[in-house]
């Protein structure tokens, strides 16, 4: 039956894929407000400040195997600028029916290996994931290469966004999860916050890990999932005011939220490749992480079919 529907699943990625090779895909042409621009360039700056003599090289923190084994493949899922985008896809490897699915999106550096890792680690969990790449099949070396290419990103969004949307419909149409989530770190953080601006009503759960955020409630107001939000309180890049007053806003709005600080943590706690990691806060935020996704998008996640 496992065999079937890996079977399946392959034919009807194929197909997606060849639709995406004929397809014209419109990216939105929103305008994005100035402030927003903004405060997106202030962020990189500060990301830049954080991540300063950093590297992307893997360590032992960035190896620990999938709970499960899973079967993971790097597929096309979107057309944006008329360009194809590939991604990481993974899911366990007994997995008969569709499970959830988790929308991974990469820090800085780019989808590299160590977010590939962390996506597997999450299908081993029993999860249909999908890690996109919003840096067109770049990744960085060095914190000048990860500037620009956030730089690129916060510059034009729209293509952000359209491709975020395309990865929402692959994995909740040409996958068939029966429910959504996102989670990011870092750059990806705060676009995991954006993915729940874009899918207001379909997205099931949205995690957090010390990205940007906003106190605006316009941009907060329509926000229907559940946020797990991840920060440390020496985390200069992302201050725990800011963090405070996003957290009272969505208290203002009454939303459905948890927000964690770890009081003694850095940005980018939970990067195995950076000086500011803490395993222990790494491995706390994690089992938080899993208990939250359990609980939104669906208790059957978390255990072998």
């Amino acid at each position: 039956m496992f065999e079937n529907f890996c079977l399946k699943l392959r034919l009807t990625l194929g197909l997606a894929s060849l639709a995406l090779l004929v397809a014209a895909c419109q990216p939105d042409n929103a305008g994005v407000p100035g402030s927003d621009k903004e405060a997106g360039r202030a962020n990189v700056e500060a990301m830049s400040r954080e991540h300063a003599g950093d590297t992307s090289e893997p360590s032992e923190g960035s190896q620990i195997a999938p709970r499960r084994p899973v079967v993971a493949e790097r597929l096309p899922y979107a057309e944006v600028n008329n360009e194809l985008v590939y991604g990481h896809f993974a899911f366990p490897a007994d997995m008969i029916d569709p499970l959830p699915a988790i929308i991974v999106i990469h820090e800085w550096w780019g989808l590299n290996e160590n977010i590939r890792a962390a996506a597997d680690r999450l299908a081993g969990e029993g999860y249909i994931v999908l890690a996109i790449d919003l840096f067109g099949g770049e990744t960085a070396d060095t914190p000048d290469q990860a500037k620009r290419q956030m730089q690129a990103v916060v510059e034009n969004p729209e293509l952000a966004n359209e491709n975020i949307r395309q990865a929402y419909d692959f994995v909740s149409t040409t996958a068939g999860a029966p429910r959504t989530g996102s989670l990011g770190w870092c750059f990806g953080g705060g676009w995991s916050l954006n993915t729940a601006m874009l899918f207001p009503d379909d997205l099931d759960a949205a995690v957090i890990y010390y990205g940007q955020v906003t106190d605006n409630e316009d941009r907060l107001r329509d926000i229907g999932a559940p946020i797990l939000g991840l920060f440390g309180g020496k985390d200069r890049g992302i201050p725990v005011d800011s963090v405070q007053r996003f957290e009272a806003a969505l208290e203002r709005l009454r939303k459905e939220y948890e927000i964690h600080i770890y009081p003694n943590a850095s940005h980018a706690f939970a990067n195995p490749t950076g000086r500011a990691y803490d395993r222990d806060v790494a491995d706390d935020a994690w089992q938080r992480t899993l208990e939250f996704l359990r609980t939104h998008l669906g208790a059957e996640a978390g255990e072998a079919t």
